[in-house]
């Protein structure tokens, strides 16, 4: 019996074709993907839905919240198996990672993208597509949270990232790399994730800024952010979770005005963490009240904390919600 699928189709290059002749990439008037439909129907039963169609930098938590209520209702009324969403690359992994947070069934639900138009050679949107309906549809995909799957690839939401401007192996799990992978013979696993988070959420209104450590950096932007509408701060900071001297001031007066302050590393390896005892080090820093977290990268680090917020206002349930 074939399993029941929500596909969500979102927008992003995989529903945009190529100008021939400016070589300009762009929305089309209908998403070309639905016109492949009858392709699909194959590999299981599909329920199609287009809440919007937008290119990925255009994707705001608002929209976030959307598919998740979307995907909520339509557990509710159509008994569904799993869900699929087609998305932009630009923003993909914090779409997932934001459902992966705040949505607690247990079905399979996949998002993926493509990194060339409908109508270019060697377009990999319906094959993306066509894999993440067979990851969806398989027993062993419930109960993981949130997949990206792309280029015969499974991912997690929490883990995947994308590394490279234009290349289709762009989305990459730095560190632990895919938890499984798409063949022609069917869906394996080989690793399982140990560890789940739901947060139930209803508001995303929560103003929470990110910004980037460098050499010789002062308090000049952090002053700025702590005199803005502003509820928390993560800052992908240097090496271990360190800042130059000169933030220091800065650091103190968001914490004093009782904003959140996350760090996470701007190295794409590793994880930030209070090691250093030299002036802008990390333990000076978490002394000071700075919330340390355990592996993600700044733009999920954001979106965490905006869920948090719209949970909590608890420091101590922040930081362990950042422990995990």
């Amino acid at each position: 019996m074939k399993k029941k699928i929500l596909v969500i189709h979102t927008g992003g290059t995989i529903s945009m074709s190529e100008d021939e002749q400016t070589g300009a990439v762009k929305p089309n008037e209908s998403n070309p993907l639905t016109k492949k439909t009858e392709e699909l129907v194959a590999f299981a039963h599909l329920i199609i839905e287009e809440p919007f169609n937008l290119p990925s930098p255009h994707i705001t938590p608002t929209e976030m919240l959307k598919i998740r209520k979307l995907i909520s209702q339509r557990s509710l009324t159509d008994d569904i198996d799993g869900v699929v969403i087609t998305h932009g690359t630009d923003t993909l992994e914090e779409t997932a990672y934001f459902l992966d947070l705040t949505i607690e069934s247990k079905i399979p639900i996949v998002v993926t993208g493509a990194m060339r138009s409908s109508n270019e050679i060697g377009a990999d949107g319906l094959y993306n597509l066509i894999s993440s309906i067979k990851v969806a549809a398989s027993e062993e995909a419930k109960g993981k949270g949130v997949l990206v799957v792309l280029n015969d690839e499974i991912h997690t939401a929490e883990n995947v990232t994308k590394t490279h401007t234009s290349n289709i192996a762009t989305f990459q799990s730095p560190q632990y790399g895919p938890i499984g992978i798409v063949t022609k013979r069917g869906v394996v696993f080989h690793h399982i994730p140990n560890r789940t988070e739901y947060y139930p959420i209803t508001d995303v209104s929560k103003k929470v800024v990110l910004i980037k450590a460098h050499a010789g950096m002062d308090s000049t932007l952090l002053d700025a952010i702590n005199a803005l509408p502003c509820d928390g701060i993560v800052i992908e900071a240097l090496g271990q979770g360190n800042l130059p001297p000169a933030t220091i001031s800065g650091i103190q007066a968001l914490i004093k005005n009782n904003i959140p302050v996350v760090f996470v590393s701007r190295c794409f390896n590793g994880i930030a963490q209070d090691t250093y005892a030299y002036e802008g080090g990390g333990k000076q820093l978490k002394e000071m009240g700075v919330i340390f977290s355990n592996g993600l990268n700044g733009q999920k680090a954001r979106l965490k904390l905006l869920i948090l917020l719209a949970t909590t206002s608890e420091r101590n349930v922040i930081e362990q919600a950042f422990a995990i």
